[in-house]
């Protein structure tokens, strides 16, 4: 549990020092497209700081989900948000409502009642169609992402932000069903083509929502999407189990972890904050 905490904070923080870089690279008024803004914000340490962070997340994600629970990893994941409110509060002298703050506590209590109440990640190995279910829900979310770049408004940001959400949650199921390591094994195993193919079309579908949507629907359509579809496949087929005699925590730790996170959807993008010095 500890390294899925680990990874919220890494990614919470990232989000925060890419956004102040990004901006400042935009705020200078030079042209150039998407290509030229990503090439000035790649001069800033505040951007290649948060990337490395979030290279540091993804190895300690996947500690977590050869460790706990996929139920555990995707909440304590979405706990992010939690991170980057407190992150640009004092970073950015962002004002967090007392509701926020109040979202930010409900966060902690439920990922405190998963910690008390999660047992070991399931022994099994799931069926042998799940690796090549994965690889199609993968193909699904670039579809997703077709069909939702032609909407507008909050239906394009929650469709979009849903799909990446799909996205993330492949990578989740993907690591578990991956057993072996070896080159020969990672290249015939399906699992790995899904976690490819999922991982890079919930970044894709990521940036489309933020750009052109609602941070806060997009963010929403993200928490559900890379928590419940996970969580379900790793109880139904992959044994994760609770506690025993603790399956209502676990279950109630969940829903109030999520319910908390949701609360702090807007915080999917950091806040607009002035150009620094």
């Amino acid at each position: 549990m500890m390294c899925a905490l680990g990874a919220a904070v890494c990614f919470g923080t990232a989000t925060v020092l890419q956004a102040v870089a990004a901006r400042a690279a935009g705020a200078g008024g030079e042209g150039g497209g998407d290509a030229a803004l990503l090439l000035r914000a790649l001069r800033q340490w505040r951007y290649l700081a948060g990337l490395a962070l979030d290279g540091l997340g993804f190895l300690l994600q996947i500690a977590a989900l050869r460790s706990v629970p996929i139920y555990a990893v995707g909440a304590a994941l979405a706990a992010s948000l939690a991170v980057t409110a407190v992150v640009a509060a004092r970073l950015l002298g962002v004002r967090l409502s007392g509701l926020e703050w109040g979202a930010v506590g409900v966060v902690c209590a439920g990922l405190a009642m998963l910690g008390l109440a999660s047992g070991a990640e399931g022994e099994r190995s799931g069926p042998a169609w799940l690796s090549w279910a994965m690889v199609a829900v993968a193909v699904g979310v670039l579809l997703l992402g077709g069909i939702g770049g032609r909407l507008s408004g909050r239906s394009r940001a929650l469709l979009l932000g849903l799909g990446a959400g799909f996205g993330f949650g492949v990578v989740e199921v993907s690591v578990r069903l991956i057993g072996s390591l070896r080159p020969a094994d990672l290249l015939a195993n399906p699992a790995t083509y899904a976690l490819l193919i999922g991982g890079g079309a919930a970044f894709l579908l990521l940036t489309s929502a933020l750009q052109r949507g609602s941070v806060t629907t997009a963010t929403a359509g993200i928490v559900i999407g890379e928590t419940l579809g996970p969580a379900a496949v790793g109880v139904i087929w992959l044994g994760d189990r609770t506690r025993e005699g603790l399956t209502w925590l676990a279950a109630l730790g969940f829903a109030v972890a999520v319910a908390g996170a949701l609360l702090l959807a807007r915080f999917g993008e950091a806040p607009e904050t002035p150009q620094e010095g």
